[in-house]
């Protein structure tokens, strides 16, 4: 059983041996996470048997279909659009409500999460948890002509990313859905706020994964703070 609010970074578990190339880690990545595609179900359970998250078998689809369907994925089919730029795979469960982030704009965002560790096959950290209820993970995203920028912000000490981490950089992958998602505050009790699931590669995670290469699932909301 995974245990709510379980802090733990799986440098030991994925930590390169001596005798294993980049390439044999790459190759290694690859296998985890086609494996993990087809996998079904994913269930993460909670400290009271409560499920976090229950991953039935993805259904990858390309970005032109993704794009077709206004930059949304069916969730009734667990629809994943695959990036094959960055090897990230990406699913809108919500949009969320108010605007993407705009040209010349620069906002903070609170973002609620879980990180599991594919190839270590545990769930490695999270925020949701009473401990970082005064501490949510904020982000200074800004967006210069369509480039899109972020880093966390530790004003107030900074949230489980960065403590557990320490560095404010904000990994590729958790940047790439706000090229699509909505940026606003929650008005309504069934007006839920932006919601995505990825499968983020050693390549676009956090520091530690680029250097032990193993690749994560993330489910993260999105909202302006």
């Amino acid at each position: 059983m995974v245990i709510l609010g379980l802090v733990l970074v799986g440098t030991a578990v994925t930590s390169c041996k001596d005798d294993e190339s980049y390439a044999d880690q790459k190759k290694k990545e690859r296998k985890v996470v086609d494996a993990f595609l087809e996998r079904a179900p994913v269930i993460l359970m909670g400290a009271n048997n409560d499920t976090l998250l229950n991953i039935s078998k993805m259904n990858v689809i390309t970005q032109e279909q993704f794009e077709a369907q206004d930059s949304m994925t069916d969730v009734s089919k667990n629809e994943f659009v695959f990036f094959g730029s960055t090897g990230i795979y990406m699913q809108i469960v919500r949009k969320g409500p108010g605007e993407k982030l705009q040209h010349g704009e620069t906002k903070r965002i609170l973002c609620r999460y879980w990180e599991y560790n594919i190839l270590g096959d545990s769930l490695q950290t999270t925020d949701i948890a009473p401990y970082w209820a005064t501490n949510p993970d904020v982000l200074l995203a800004s967006n210069n002509s369509g480039t899109i920028s972020a880093s966390f912000d530790i004003e107030k000490g900074g949230g489980a990313m960065y403590m557990i981490y320490g560095k404010t950089a904000v990994p590729k992958g958790w940047i790439v859905p706000l090229s699509y998602i909505n940026l606003g505050r929650q008005k309504t009790g069934d007006e839920g706020i932006a919601l995505v699931r990825m499968i983020v590669p050693h390549s676009q995670g956090t520091e530690d994964a680029t250097s032990n290469v193993y690749p994560c699932f993330y489910e993260i909301s999105y909202q302006e703070f």
